[in-house]
């Protein structure tokens, strides 16, 4: 027996003996992320026990319709959360990003577990860049915010809504009706798909969507038991960069139907926070940046200076 497991409580022991469940969606990223933290838990846990139960969501079933029209990112998340108070699951794995910046009753976020590249990708047939795409290209995306800062780019471009996977996606914009289509660089790579990757947006572009690239674990508020697993596995100094962003499209009204964006980092206890506001034709941009020690001071400070030049009237 390890020297760790020479100290863990009784509690914790009588935890490892149990076999955790953790609720995924179907698809093979969300199945990705759900192994990727399960690997994680039992390397820091010698002994725990862990399986996947699969879920699909509504916003799963509904393909032929923009998310902002259906109800935005809840729909990937509400049988999950469901399952969580009832007690069929003790886990649930999102992308960070389309978890609902809102805390759903009863519920945590017990652990935020590292991020990868934040940025979002063009893919384009005949690996085309996005200078390179022809004035009337149809690019597919369903992303407010990146059709903002698409337009803002390539107002000559044209934008149509693109549903699915992201292997449908891409799929798509190389067999299908779109000459392109973006998507986050984070769930590209968690594929094993980069080489279909024909442009990196730089964050001056097209910067991401609060959380992007982030994986977050929810778990029931009063499950002891899984809080005490998922903190050795928590990125605090991530968890602080995406407080920050969140707190910021929080400030502006939050949800996934606004074009907004936001990028922090943190060095030396400082947090570094940009905020984007936009036009959804991309005409106007608000950009505001700044830096503190409070993440939530922070996030909400940049969004009272949004509001100060006319973000909610881009909003709408």
């Amino acid at each position: 027996m390890n020297e760790r497991s020479n100290q863990q409580s009784p509690a914790m022991q009588y935890a490892l003996r149990t076999t955790l469940v953790t609720g995924s969606r179907t698809s093979a990223l969300a199945m990705w992320q759900s192994r990727h933290v399960m690997d994680a838990l039992q390397a820091a846990w010698p002994g725990l026990e862990c399986r996947v139960e699969p879920f699909v969501t509504q916003g799963d079933k509904t393909l032929d319709r923009p998310l902002p029209e259906i109800g935005g990112k809840g729909l990937f998340t509400l049988e999950l959360e469901i399952g969580l108070r009832e007690g069929r699951i003790d886990l649930a794995v999102h992308s960070l990003k389309d978890l609902p910046v809102d805390d759903a009753p009863g519920l945590a976020l017990g652990a935020i577990v590292g991020r990868a590249d934040v940025r979002d990708v063009l893919v384009a047939k005949e690996g085309r860049t996005l200078d390179e795409l022809p004035a009337g290209a149809v690019v597919g995306t369903s992303s407010l915010r990146r059709q903002a800062q698409l337009l803002a780019r390539r107002p000559e471009l044209l934008v149509r809504s693109i549903r699915g996977n992201v292997e449908t996606r891409i799929h798509k914009a190389l067999h299908g009706e779109y000459d392109a289509t973006l998507l986050a660089a984070a769930g590209v790579i968690r594929l094993g798909l980069d080489g279909q990757i024909s442009d990196w947006l730089p964050l001056d572009v097209m910067l991401p969507a609060p959380g992007q690239g982030a994986l977050a674990v929810q778990c029931r508020a009063d499950d002891e038991r899984a809080l005490g697993l998922l903190a050795a596995i928590h990125n605090g100094e991530v968890a602080q960069a995406v407080t920050a962003e969140r707190a910021f499209l929080s400030s502006l009204g939050g949800g996934c139907s606004i074009p907004v964006g936001a990028y922090a980092t943190v060095s030396n206890g400082t947090i570094h926070l940009a905020g984007l506001v936009a036009a959804v034709d991309g005409s106007r941009m608000i950009r505001v940046a700044g830096s503190g020690p409070s993440p939530h001071e922070l996030g909400a400070s940049l969004a009272e200076e949004a509001k100060s030049q006319g973000a909610l009237e881009l909003i709408g």
